[in-house]
């Protein structure tokens, strides 16, 4: 049974920082590469940020370079996202995702159940 299990969201101020992970389960995590999305009321999901199934390459959506820093641990079956300098715009739920793409025909595409980040003074 896939699992993707999100922690570390909660109520930080502007200007303060918070590190979420997602722990996973299920399912051959080092061939995976891994995303955390975002969706704040109202408004589309978006991709934060994307890492490669080694860990070498990272990828971030410009409204939080410098800010963020995704990571992987494949010994620990782990991605984390840690998140500084904290703006009341990055409030929304976080989601953990998990994509490979075998073959252009074939993809597996996992998900996980969120986590609410909440910034305000």
């Amino acid at each position: 049974q896939v699992q993707l299990v999100e922690s570390g969201g909660g109520l930080v101020q502007p200007g303060g920082s918070l590190r979420l992970s997602c722990a996973a389960s299920g399912f051959t995590f080092s061939n995976y590469a891994m995303s955390w999305y975002r969706q704040a009321p109202g408004k589309e999901r978006e991709l934060v940020a994307t890492i490669t199934s080694a860990g070498g390459n990272t990828n971030y959506a410009n409204s939080v370079k410098g800010r963020f820093t995704i990571s992987k641990d494949n010994a620990k079956n782990t991605v984390y996202l840690q998140m500084n300098s904290l703006k009341p715009e990055d409030t929304a739920v976080y989601y953990c995702n998990a994509y490979r793409s075998p073959f252009v025909w074939q993809s597996y595409d996992y998900w996980g159940q969120g986590t609410q980040v909440t910034v305000s003074s």
